[in-house]
């Protein structure tokens, strides 16, 4: 008998008071201008609160007014909110945040640190800040955007994951010492997302500074993933990264996976990569397959396709945006339709939530103020101009400051059933969050940029052309512009062909000079000289040859730690209880 899934009729809503803005009783929509200067609001009270409370902690703690360390003692929330101070107009605190950050962030510390969440906030967070420091009024050096100070953080940070990806298979440890690399004993099992959410981070730094080893470990992660798929197509949740084998077989679109779809597809876009595409488009069928059922996509057994857990988790409502961005819109707003329900349900996505019984999950009840479901809004209103979509971001503006505003800034919420709170303020709140909101009430941010403007800027290899739009969000949200990967690498490599074609037709030249010399002379015509010779030319004269790439350190051996996980969800693991 077929899997149906049986919704419950008479959920119970959450209907908050709304402002001047909402719709009125002729259905209008919300006001975007409005919502836009609530949204401003909301970054500022945060913001200022983790400046006055937290800094330079990674992370506030909105309950107690201070400050933790979360993922590596970056002052993460700092960097993750760099662009989106840009994004809302305050090129002044982005200047100054600027100085801040190379005045105070060291990477050269003994922390052990998440190569995925390192990746996606801070060398995804500086990547973004570098190619907007221009159009911020910062005083670029000569030769941006193929150089610069925020670039050269984000290579230092990013060189400081590498050593988790000397592994066997090329798959990296979910986990790195930023002074002594991978330590012994760390688990070899990552998660799927840990492992194929690097692309987009990785080909544009090997892009800006012309050094490939990034974009080439982040490929052959994400081969080796494909690779590793099952028979129907499908992968499983954590894998060993020393064996390849999986550990986690549970397929889904969620938690522990998500990321690495995406990265296919903004991978293809950013890269303009036509197999990266096919890859997705050929999970995507057998997503469609095995965990599709009215709408929701469920989670399965990867090798037979039969339904493992019938949950859908926050963390799977990025897809109806990804769905957008490949042009599939008519089944991109039925799932946001459903994830909306939730919402409304709720006020907000609780991380866990039984399709079947319309109801959260046990210890899953929370909800840490997370963007997904306004990531898809923003993407589908883009596309089609629903107002709904709107109205989606009025009820996250409403459901958020009326639950989780506290007097030092936005407290995650523990339980959506009685709205307690938890002492914590992820810095993707501001990182995401809001920004997602701003743009999808701000339809004239520069982001949304179609081409009919640009900036043109001089560099070392030639004119660039930048900020044209098409701007690629990595998965925290902070926005790439594909023009700059054409500014630094190709240009670059076509330099080198041109010198090389130019010493080959002088070397010509000289060769014709020294034959002509000889011919009118009396002795015979000899060749050139030799390259022993003295008059042969030099090494400069010599085509460039490409650099072989750095030799890699020995392989970081480590022993295989027993798991028996069910689901893995940022790193807390869930136990088989059989």
């Amino acid at each position: 008998m077929p899997f149906r899934l049986l919704i419950p009729l008479g959920l119970v809503c959450v209907f908050l008071p709304l402002h001047h803005g909402a719709p009125g009783p002729d259905g209008t929509a919300p006001d975007p201008a409005h919502y836009r200067e609530r949204v401003k609001a909301m970054f500022y009270h945060a913001y200022d609160s983790y400046l006055e409370n937290a800094f330079p902690y990674d992370e506030l703690r909105p309950l107690t007014c201070d400050g933790h360390d979360t993922w590596g003692s970056f002052s993460l929330t700092l960097i993750d909110a760099l662009d989106t101070l840009l994004i809302l107009g305050n090129t002044s605190e982005f200047q100054r945040v600027v100085e801040v950050l190379q005045d105070n962030v060291d990477f050269d510390i003994d922390v052990n640190a998440s190569v995925f969440e390192t990746n996606i906030r801070v060398v995804g967070g500086l990547l973004s800040a570098h190619l907007l420091s221009k159009k911020a009024g910062v005083e670029v050096e000569a030769g941006w955007p193929c150089s610069g100070p925020l670039l050269r953080m984000a290579e230092e940070a990013a060189r400081k994951l590498l050593p988790a990806f000397q592994t066997p298979t090329g798959m990296p440890y979910g986990t790195v010492n930023l002074l002594h690399g991978v330590n012994p004993g760390e688990t070899p099992v990552t998660c799927t997302a840990g492992i194929g959410t690097f692309i987009v981070e990785f080909a544009t730094l090997s892009s800006l500074t012309g050094d490939p080893v990034f974009e080439d470990v982040a490929r052959l992660a994400l081969m080796r993933l494909w690779e590793s798929r099952s028979d129907i197509g499908l992968v499983g949740n954590h894998i060993d990264v020393l064996t390849g084998k999986w550990v986690a077989q549970d397929a889904g679109i969620g938690a522990g996976v998500d990321s690495y779809f995406e990265y296919l597809v903004k991978g293809a876009i950013l890269l303009q990569d036509k197999k990266l595409m096919a890859m997705f488009l050929e999970y995507n069928r057998a997503i469609r397959n095995y965990t599709h059922f009215d709408d929701w996509y469920l989670w399965v057994q990867m090798y037979k396709g039969t339904v493992s857990m019938p949950v859908f988790q926050s963390l799977e409502a990025y897809w109806p945006g990804l769905q957008s961005l490949i042009g599939d819109i008519d089944n991109a707003m039925r799932t946001f339709l459903n994830y909306y329900t939730v919402w409304k349900q709720f006020g907000g996505l609780p991380e866990f939530y039984n399709i079947a019984q319309g109801y959260t999950v046990e210890k899953r009840e929370g909800y840490p103020l997370r963007p997904e479901l306004i990531e898809s809004a923003m993407y589908l209103y883009r596309a089609t101009g629903d107002p709904t979509l709107l109205e989606l971001g009025r009820d996250a503006v409403e459901s958020i400051e009326k639950i989780s505003k506290v007097e030092c800034g936005f407290a995650t919420i523990k339980d959506l059933r009685d709205h307690k709170l938890d002492n914590r303020m992820e810095s993707f709140f501001l990182a995401e969050t809001v920004k997602y909101l701003y743009l999808l009430f701000h339809p004239n941010n520069f982001i949304h940029n179609n081409g009919s403007t640009f900036d043109s800027v001089m560099t070392p290899h030639g004119e660039c052309i930048l900020g044209a739009g098409g701007y690629i969000f990595n998965t925290e949200a902070h926005p790439i512009d594909p023009a700059a990967l054409h500014c630094c690498r190709r240009l670059k490599e076509e330099q080198w062909e041109v010198e090389d074609l130019m010493r080959e037709l002088h070397s010509l030249k000289q060769s014709r000079s020294r034959a002509q010399r000889k011919t009118t002379s009396s002795g015979p015509w000899e060749p050139p000289a030799g390259p022993g010779s003295p008059s042969a030319p030099g090494k400069q004269d010599q085509p460039r040859e490409k650099q072989p790439a750095k030799q890699r350190t020995p392989l970081l051996s480590c022993p295989s730690q027993p798991f028996t996980s069910k689901l893995a969800l940022l790193g807390q693991v869930f136990l088989d209880s059989s």
